[in-house]
């Protein structure tokens, strides 16, 4: 019988044959403008001008890739680090399979299908492989990888841009297999990071590693031919609870696409997923009623255990602190009626009225477990007790604006990358690449003949 780690290799080598993969493909090509949208928006951020001067300490003439909006070459995988964590240092890019599928995904797609000199639909059936990969490990775990510790974007998306980087590469099984268990001991993430410059670091490291674990294994670095599976392998290693399933694989990997079901969610706000149906709720019962704040007795939020262990900070300082408090979410949601990159910064966040308001948020727990993905609730809830006793109650809130059961737009798709480009252009003096061109040819991506050309004026 074929191991679940040599299932999931020689699917990363093999064809995909399934009815609906033009549809599946689509759900891609979303994943690409996002993240290369919040690519660019996040490119001035301090973390990742940390690490462009990092890497650039490390003389090399190999110049293998692009970042685009540094307008540099460098070796693949720096590339791909650096990308990955300027797509997700706003917290602004796509959420899936209890983590950021897409800004892992895409960078090392980009970085390493430059150097092979690629196809758009090549790119786009890497990306399907990676998805895949990851949500095929992650099904088998029933409990919440956020309340033992693990960022599931920096643990499983090493795995799934091995498997990704694999296809690109053309691989064959044996050694795609190699490259995913290799891959598997070079993961890591940390919730407690959440709100810090390491948090998005984990996406560039997980782009970077999975490059590097498809280059180690082309060169004969052998690894676990049953790592995923083995009772002191990855899947039992990761699991909260100990209840990951490590049986061999039951159906042909491909059959089903997960894609199809979970899709991808784009963000509207810039903060941490878990606080999106809740500013939703403020938003709209501020529209819907005249509230001043001074008739505010106090909010109460309902939200899964997992959401609220990753909104941790209850009165933030910062910035980045704030992207991941509930509380803040809440407050700014009552005084802007948005949560915008704008309220983003530590001057925002410190204002006294801002931080007197925090006070007032309650956060309760439901068990109620989202059946799509685990590391949410099924449904949030806000309710705003005012001081004369009424109440202003949102209701059982299922999907957040941008979800993929309640999706954006193409034209709200089309308005974030332009208005993603303009804080890049505030902040940059790269004007080569103009954003309507580039949505363009994103929006083409399966007819792009080579991945090379996508940057270029």
């Amino acid at each position: 019988m074929t191991s679940l780690t040599q299932s999931l290799g020689s699917f990363a080598t093999r064809p995909i044959n399934h009815p609906q993969k033009d549809a599946a493909l689509e759900i891609a090509k979303t994943g690409f403008i996002d993240t290369i949208a919040t690519m660019f928006a996040g490119s001035n951020e301090k973390v990742v001008e940390i690490l462009s001067a990092h890497y650039e300490q490390f003389a090399s003439p190999v110049a293998e890739a692009p970042v685009p909006f540094l307008q540099k070459m460098m070796p693949a995988q720096f590339a791909a680090c650096i990308s990955g964590t300027a797509a997700h240092a706003l917290d602004f890019d796509d959420v899936a399979l209890s983590g950021h599928p897409s800004t892992v995904l895409v960078p090392a797609i980009l970085a390493e299908g430059y150097l092979q000199n690629i196809t758009g639909l090549d790119a786009l059936e890497a990306y399907l492989v990676g998805y895949e990969v990851w949500a095929t490990l992650i099904a088998r775990e029933p409990d919440q990888y956020h309340l033992k510790g693990w960022h599931p974007t920096g643990v499983l998306g090493t795995v799934g841009v091995a498997a990704a980087v694999s296809r690109i590469k053309k691989l064959d099984a044996k050694t795609a297999s190699s490259a995913l268990a290799i891959a598997a001991s070079m993961a890591s993430g940390l919730v407690s990071n959440f709100g810090s410059m390491t948090k998005p670091f984990h996406a560039g490291r997980a782009a970077a590693n999975g490059i590097e674990a498809v280059r180690l294994a082309e060169m004969g670095l052998t690894a676990a031919p049953d790592v995923f599976e083995h009772p002191a392998g990855f899947l039992y290693a990761i699991s909260p609870n100990n209840h990951a399933n490590l049986k061999n694989e039951a159906a042909p990997m491909g059959s089903h696409l997960f894609i199809l079901d979970a899709g991808l969610c784009i963000k509207q706000y810039p903060v941490c997923y878990s606080g999106h149906r809740a500013i939703d709720a403020i938003i709209n019962l501020m529209k819907s009623n005249s509230i001043k704040l001074d008739e505010i007795e106090k909010i109460t939020a309902t939200v899964g255990k997992a959401e609220a262990s990753m909104l941790r900070n209850h009165t933030p300082k910062t910035g980045l602190e704030a992207k991941f408090s509930l509380e803040f979410a809440i407050v700014c949601a009552l005084l802007k009626q948005n949560v915008g990159l704008g309220e983003l910064n530590d001057e925002f966040v410190l204002r006294p009225d801002v931080q007197s308001l925090f006070s007032k948020v309650e956060i309760e727990i439901t068990e109620k477990q989202c059946p799509i993905d685990p590391a949410f609730a099924l449904t949030n809830r806000v309710v705003i007790q005012l001081k004369n006793s009424q109440q202003l109650d949102s209701g059982e809130i299922r999907f957040a604006k941008g979800n993929s059961k309640n999706p954006l737009s193409v034209k709200e798709l089309h308005a974030k990358f332009i208005d993603c480009f303009r804080i890049f252009k505030n902040n940059s003096k790269n004007s080569e690449i103009k954003a309507e061109e580039l949505f363009e040819k994103l929006s083409g991506l399966n007819q792009l003949k080579s991945l090379r050309t996508l940057f270029k004026p």
